[in-house]
C-alpha cells in the first residue's frame, strides 16, 4: 500500500547529536532485543543493551564515521513489533551528502508497516472509502508515536524540529506528512524552511537548525513577488509567494496555530466513510479477542488499490497536536502532504497571495 516504509528525520546540533541518538534508542529498543551496530569504518558490535552500544558510538563518531543501528521496536499505538533502523550522521558527512542528521526507518519491507489487507464483515457491502479510513486508523497513531520518540524522547529540547515522509528524503516541510517543532511559537519555521528549500534548492537537513531570524532574512532577500511551486489542486494553492511567508512570519504564533487547528477538520467524504470504518474497526477488535477459528464471519479485503490510495491522498484528515512540552505536531496519513492544511489556514487568515 506504499512505495516505501516511513522515514523520520530530525535535526540536532552535532555537540548534542549523540545524546539525542542515545535518548531515542532508550525509548525505541525493545527491552532485551538484539541491537546490531555498524559504524561506517567497519567497527561494530551486537548487544542486548543500549548502554553497551552507546560507548562504541561515542568512541568512533567522527569525520565521516557514522552510526547505523538495527533493532526491534514495539509500536505504542498498534502494539505491533517490527525492526527499525536508526542512523546518526556527523556534520562532515552532512556536508558531503545530506542524509539526516538523524534518520529513523520502521519496517524492513513496505508491508511491515502499512497493511496490505484487512478483514471485513462477510455480509457488509464493500466500501473503498471506509476501508481506506481503516487503513489510516491502523497506522496514523504509530506515525506520530515514532516521530515523537525520535524527536522528543524526554523533556529535553535538543531536537528543535523533525518530520516524516515516505519519499526517503527530508523535503520541504509542507510536502511532508508530519512535522515536529519543539516550540509552538516557532511553528512558522515549517513555512520558512519550505520556502527556502524550494526557492534556493537548499537541503532541509542543512538549514533546519537556522534561526527564524536567519530564515526570515533569506526570504526577505528574494525578489519581490517571487513564488515557489507547491502541490496544490487550485490555482491559488499551486504556489507559495514570498509575501505570504513573510506575512505568516509576522503573524502572532498563537493566531497561526489556532488557524491550523480550525483548518484540521475532516471533510465531508471522510465523515461519510467514518461510520462504516468504525464498524470494521470493531470487527477487527472482536476478531483479535476471539479464540482461533471463532469470532464473526469475515474475509480479507485488499486495501492497496489505486482507489484506496487516492482516497487517502485526497481526504485523510489532519491532526494538530499541542504537546505538554510546549511543542506541536502536524500530521496526516503518509500518502498526503501538509500543504492543504497550511493553505486552508493561510487563506482563512487572509495571507494567501
Amino acid at each position: 500500500m506504499s512505495q516505501s516504509e516511513p522515514w523520520f528525520f530530525a535535526w540536532c546540533g552535532e555537540t548534542e547529536r549523540l545524546d539525542a541518538f542515545a535518548a531515542a534508542l532508550r525509548v525505541l529498543v525493545n527491552p532485551g532485543a538484539l541491537i546490531s551496530l555498524m559504524m561506517s569504518h567497519q567497527e561494530g558490535c551486537e548487544a542486548r543493551s543500549v548502554d553497551e552500544v552507546v560507548p562504541m558510538v561515542r568512541a568512533h563518531f567522527e569525520g565521516t564515521n557514522n552510526a547505523h543501528l538495527l533493532s526491534g521496536v514495539r509500536l505504542n499505538d498498534s502494539e505491533r513489533e517490527m525492526m527499525f533502523g536508526l542512523k546518526c550522521y556527523t556534520d562532515e558527512s552532512e556536508r558531503l551528502h545530506p542524509w539526516g542528521p538523524l534518520c529513523l526507518t520502521a519496517g524492513e519491507r513496505t508491508w511491515d508497516f502499512f497493511p496490505h489487507e484487512i478483514l471485513v464483515g462477510s455480509y457488509s457491502p464493500r466500501s473503498v472509502e471506509a476501508e481506506a479510513a481503516v487503513a489510516c486508523h491502523l497506522v496514523q497513531g504509530d506515525i506520530e508515536d515514532l516521530l515523537l520518540r525520535l524527536c522528543a524522547p524526554n523533556t529535553s529540547s535538543r531536537v528543535p524540529t523533525g518530520a516524516c515522509t515516505i519519499d526517503q528524503e527530508w523535503r520541504a516541510p509542507v510536502e511532508m506528512c508530519a512535522t515536529y517543532n519543539a516550540n509552538a511559537a516557532e511553528l512558522a519555521r515549517d513555512l520558512a524552511l519550505s520556502w527556502v528549500r524550494l526557492h534556493y534548492k537548499e537541503s532541509v537537513s542543512r538549514i533546519a537548525g537556522m534561526s527564524l531570524e536567519a530564515l526570515h532574512a533569506r526570504i526577505d532577500a528574494a525578489p519581490f513577488g517571487a513564488r515557489v511551486p507547491t502541490r496544490g489542486t487550485s490555482e491559488l494553492t499551486r504556489s507559495l509567494s514570498r509575501e505570504t511567508v513573510l506575512k505568516a512570519l509576522a503573524t502572532p504564533p498563537a493566531t497561526l496555530l489556532e488557524a491550523l487547528e480550525a483548518a484540521a477538520v475532516p471533510d465531508d467524504a471522510w465523515r461519510a466513510a467514518e461510520p462504516q470504518a468504525q464498524e470494521i474497526m470493531e470487527l477487527l477488535r472482536q476478531l483479535g479477542e476471539a479464540t482461533e477459528g471463532e469470532g464473526p464471519p469475515a474475509w480479507r479485503a485488499d486495501i492497496t488499490t489505486r482507489g484506496h490510495v487516492r482516497f487517502l491522498e485526497e481526504h485523510a484528515p489532519f491532526h494538530v497536536r499541542r504537546l505538554p512540552s510546549g511543542g506541536v505536531v502536524l500530521a496526516t496519513h503518509p500518502y498526503r502532504t501538509l500543504w492543504p492544511l497550511w493553505a486552508d489556514a493561510l487563506f482563512v487568515l487572509g495571507l494567501m497571495s
